[in-house]
C-alpha cells in the first residue's frame, strides 16, 4: 500500500493519508450513530434497531483497540506499521478477519461476551526496550477499559429516550468489561500475556512464543466450559456491581438483541 503524494505533508515520515479514517470505519461509525438514534426513538422494530446498535458499536470499540495498538506502536518505533495499513481504523487490514470480526460477533450474539478479535501485525524488532512492548500491548485492553467507564457514566447519568436505547447502552458496557477482563488475563498470544512476555526469561519467552499462537483458541474453548465460564462470569458480575452496572439485567439485555428469537 502506497501513500505517497507530492508535497503531502508527512508525519514521522509517514503520510497522512496513512492516519485517514477508512471509509469503512466512518460507514461502520454512521451506523452506530443511526440506530442509536432510531433506538433512542423506538422508530420500526426497536429490538433490531438496538441489535444494530450494539453490534455496530462492538465494531467500532474493535477497530479503536487495535488502533490503540497501532498507533502507540508507531510511535514506539514501528513506522512499517503506517503502510500496513492499521492506522486506518479499517477492520479489514487485520491479520485474520474472520477472527477479527465474524468470530467475535458471532460470540457476542450467542455468549454474551467480549471476545478479543482483531489482531494487528506488530514488527517487535523495530521497537526498542521491554516497556515499549508493553504499552504497545496495554494500549488496546486500556481502550476497552475506558469505553467501559464511559459507558457505565452514561448508563448511570443519563435520561431520556427508550428504555430499550439505554438496555442496548448497558449491554455494550458490560462487552466491553468482558473484553477488558479477558483481553487482560496472562494468556499467551493475547494482550495480558503479550504484556508480560518481553519480561520473562529466554527459556520462558520460548515457552510462550510456542504457545502464543493456540491462545486465543484455548480461551474460547476454556469459556464455553460451563465451570470455567462460571467463574469467569462470576468475576465479571462482581467488576459490574463494583462500578455500578447493573448486570443483574444481562440476560435481558441479551434477549433484546436476539430480535429473531421473538
Amino acid at each position: 500500500m502506497s501513500y505517497d503524494r507530492p508535497g503531502e505533508p508527512l508525519v514521522l515520515g509517514v503520510p497522512r493519508a496513512a492516519f485517514r479514517p477508512s471509509p469503512v470505519f466512518l460507514a461502520l461509525v454512521a451506523l452506530f450513530v443511526t440506530s442509536g438514534v432510531l433506538a433512542w426513538q423506538r422508530y420500526g422494530n426497536v429490538r433490531f434497531d438496538v441489535f444494530l446498535f450494539v453490534v455496530s458499536g462492538w465494531l467500532v470499540s474493535l477497530c479503536l483497540h487495535e488502533y490503540a495498538h497501532a498507533v502507540v506502536a508507531f510511535r514506539a518505533g514501528d513506522r512499517d506499521i503506517a503502510h500496513r495499513g492499521y492506522l486506518t481504523l479499517n477492520p479489514f487490514k487485520y491479520t485474520h478477519p474472520l477472527l477479527s470480526i465474524v468470530l467475535p460477533v458471532i460470540v457476542v450474539l450467542l455468549g454474551g461476551i467480549g471476545l478479543p478479535g482483531g489482531a494487528v501485525w506488530v514488527d517487535r524488532h523495530a521497537i526498542p526496550g521491554r516497556l515499549r512492548h508493553t504499552l504497545v500491548s496495554l494500549a488496546g485492553p486500556a481502550t476497552n477499559v475506558l469505553f467501559t467507564l464511559v459507558l457505565v457514566a452514561a448508563v448511570r447519568l443519563g435520561s431520556g429516550g427508550s428504555a430499550e436505547f439505554w438496555q442496548g447502552v448497558a449491554l455494550l458496557a458490560f462487552l466491553q468489561l468482558t473484553a477488558s477482563v479477558l483481553n487482560l488475563l496472562p494468556v499467551p498470544g493475547l494482550d495480558g500475556g503479550n504484556m508480560i512476555q518481553p519480561w520473562l526469561s529466554p527459556q520462558y519467552r520460548r515457552m510462550y512464543d510456542l504457545f502464543a499462537p493456540y491462545g486465543f483458541i484455548m480461551l474460547f474453548a476454556l469459556l464455553w466450559s460451563p465451570r470455567i465460564g462460571g467463574w469467569f462470569f462470576g468475576a465479571v458480575f462482581w467488576l459490574a456491581d463494583l462500578i455500578g452496572l447493573p448486570a443483574v439485567h444481562f440476560r435481558d439485555w441479551l434477549h433484546l438483541i436476539r430480535f429473531w428469537a421473538g
